[in-house]
């Protein structure tokens, strides 16, 4: 893939301060991801770290889809003037909402084993 050039499509940046949303949410998944892992492996042992791994999975599956993104959208608005090409603009949205419902689940396993 190509790098899109440098040229700014709007001064309000508002697909870079997505993209770094999307990466503070991320970070957010995976911290989350271990932080519940780690409490849970008391009470869950094997499963908790599995749980806690495909959260981890999850959060980097976000992560990647939403630098792609970026990127077709940064190319699409510089090259087409408009975002014609980009597809799958759901595609970090229902990672984060697997996401949520992996460690969702990691807590209600913990709270019904406590």
């Amino acid at each position: 893939m190509s790098r899109p050039t440098g040229r700014v499509f709007d001064m309000g940046l508002q697909a870079e301060r997505t993209a770094l949303a999307w990466r503070r949410t991320a970070l957010a998944m995976a911290v989350a991801a271990v932080g519940a892992g780690r409490l849970a492996v008391p009470v869950l042992g094997a499963v908790a770290l599995a749980i806690a791994a495909l959260g981890l999975f999850q959060a980097l599956l976000v992560s990647e889809a939403s630098r792609r993104r970026y990127w077709i959208v940064h190319k699409s608005l510089t090259t087409q003037g408009n975002l014609a090409a980009v597809r799958l603009a759901g595609a970090p949205i229902a990672g984060l909402a697997c996401s949520g419902v992996l460690v969702g689940l990691l807590a209600l396993a913990f709270v019904l084993a406590a």
